[in-house]
């Protein structure tokens, strides 16, 4: 058996709010919803589904610093510098452009409002 990644879920407290920054920023189209409490973007070949925590975990802040323990990956085809400068523009965090010896592509870390840790990769 050889299975294939289809979708991964994020368990946020801002549905709604996740849903429009994945949209404007990424360009990512919603393909289900149920309001403020689920949201599914097609991503590519894969879905990224927006799922509203439970009770319990609803009045914790949002890590700021983005110590998730996760990381979406965002491919790009061109223009890794002008999305990147784009967001900061508008207030997104992203760390710097880095690139390692070896590896085919350039790449730089952002926060979604809710500290979760994406990547945007452009590959040579």
């Amino acid at each position: 058996m050889q299975a294939v990644i289809s979708r991964v879920i994020l368990y946020v407290r801002d549905v709604d709010g996740l849903k429009q920054f994945y949209q404007i920023h990424l360009g990512l189209e919603v393909t289900e919803e149920i309001a403020g409490e689920w949201a599914v973007l097609k991503a590519g070949a894969m879905e990224l589904a927006l799922h509203r925590v439970g009770k319990a975990f609803r009045e914790h802040p949002a890590d700021e610093h983005g110590q998730s323990n996760s990381k979406i990956v965002f491919s790009l085809a061109s223009g890794l510098m002008a999305a990147r400068e784009r967001m900061i523009s508008v207030g997104v965090t992203m760390r710097p452009i880095k690139r390692y010896d070896g590896f085919p592509y350039s790449m730089c870390d952002g926060l979604d409002p809710e500290g979760n840790v994406f990547q945007l990769m452009q590959l040579d």
